[in-house]
């Protein structure tokens, strides 16, 4: 299996994968984890859930995939993913989409329609944690970047066990879920959830993470059973 880099298009064995990043250094981290090949593609799909959203169900309608990753680096809830920390998702989750009433916070769901959570197959999760040493809970999806104590903290009120938040692991499970594939999401963290402090940020270690637990995954990946949703 050859890694064709300038494209991020990787070759298909037995068990094909999307993985879909936001942005290119994302995908060119998860590629450097496999130069001698990778179960299937790496697309940058976008920034945000919608863009994510759109770009992943066009690569879903184009091609045929038995799982679908989101990946990338993440803002991470202190102190239970520290920066550098990987954190694979047991809930994908849209945070803020919903209705701000004088009570507080409705999801969508207590609107009456739609869905908030997707759920990522038990089995791989575990594996996936246990392959990598990433931590397992959920992964927040947020259009707008948390940017203050306050709001990291009614987060965590409202989503005791999430680790992580990005803005793309909602779209890119939402588009999965119409086609009829399991997802998953992976994050690094590359800053606390929070007060932003770009000077405490560390990207470029977050990158790394994703790179070396992307290197981990060949195994679990092998030897996942599709049907497991």
């Amino acid at each position: 299996m050859v890694l064709q880099a300038e494209e991020g298009r990787l070759t298909t064995p037995a068990v094909r994968v999307l993985v879909a990043t936001a942005v290119p250094a994302e995908r060119d981290a998860v590629a450097q984890a496999f130069t001698g090949g990778f179960p299937g593609d790496v697309l940058a799909v976008g920034v945000g859930p919608a863009r994510a959203a759109a770009t992943t169900a066009t690569a879903l309608a184009r091609a045929s995939y038995d799982l679908v990753i989101s990946a990338g680096i993440a803002g991470g809830f202190q102190p239970s993913a520290p920066v550098g920390s990987l954190v694979v998702a047991d809930e994908i989750t849209a945070a803020d989409l919903g209705a701000e009433t004088p009570d507080g916070f409705l999801p969508v769901t207590e609107l009456g329609f739609g869905t908030v959570t997707h759920r990522p197959p038990e089995s791989l999760v575990r594996d996936v944690a246990a392959a990598t040493g990433a931590r397992a809970g959920a992964v927040l999806t947020v259009s707008t970047v948390t940017g203050t104590a306050a709001r990291a903290a009614a987060l965590l009120d409202r989503h005791p066990t999430a680790l992580a938040e990005a803005m793309e692991g909602f779209g890119v499970a939402e588009a999965a879920a119409a086609h009829g594939v399991p997802v998953l999401e992976i994050r690094a963290v590359s800053n606390p959830v929070g007060p932003r402090d770009r000077a405490a940020w560390r990207i470029g270690d977050a990158l790394a993470a994703l790179t070396e637990g992307f290197g981990k995954l060949a195994p679990v990946l092998e030897s996942w059973n599709r049907h497991d949703r």
